[in-house]
């Protein structure tokens, strides 16, 4: 066989096998070398009682509390604001993150979500180990019937990683979070 009819077929033949992320592009990525972009928030906000904070260690960011149901509370999350950035072509998110055997969330917020409360959703289960995530847009579920059932990446504000829903020991590390397409 000639080598110009190799080289093709070998490109094709790697390129058709090649189901990773590795030729995905990436839209924004965050390390949590600059911590001033993400924001603790609790249930206190509305009268919730549960307690927590974020440390930023070696290029990591460890979100850690006790997470209470009591008052109707029910949450810690670190946020970040997502308004300037172009996430058009978006469609999973990719995480790196670790933790204590416990199952958390990506929130994401959109210029639809105007009460506080209203987000959408995807859960993701932690281990003692570093472990990628790759979560699909559109398999976020919405927080309430009057929101739109999908989320249009477009619109995409904010996006949070959240300790939530049951009384619980917090302790997430997050080494990595990116938009790909």
């Amino acid at each position: 066989m000639k080598l110009a009819t190799v080289v093709p077929f070998l490109v094709f033949f790697i390129l058709s096998i090649s189901k990773d992320n590795s030729l995905a592009e990436t839209m924004f990525k965050d390390n949590f070398q600059d911590p001033n972009k993400w924001e603790y928030i609790s249930d206190n906000v509305m009268g919730g009682v549960s307690t927590g904070g974020v440390q930023y260690q070696n290029n990591f960011a460890i979100l850690s509390g006790n997470v209470s149901t009591e008052n109707n509370g029910g949450f810690i999350q670190i946020r970040m604001n997502l308004n300037k950035i172009n996430l058009d072509k978006a469609k999973s998110i990719k995480l790196i993150a670790k933790g204590n055997k416990q199952k958390y969330f990506v929130h994401l917020r959109t210029t639809g979500t105007f009460l506080p409360w209203q987000y959408y959703q995807a859960a993701f289960d932690v281990e003692e180990d570093f472990k990628e995530f790759i979560l699909p847009i559109e398999d976020f579920k919405r927080s309430g019937s009057l929101m739109l059932k999908k989320v249009n990446p477009k619109k995409i504000t904010s996006i949070g990683l959240v300790a939530y829903g049951r009384d619980h020991e917090a302790e997430l590390t997050i080494k990595e979070i990116e938009f790909i397409n």
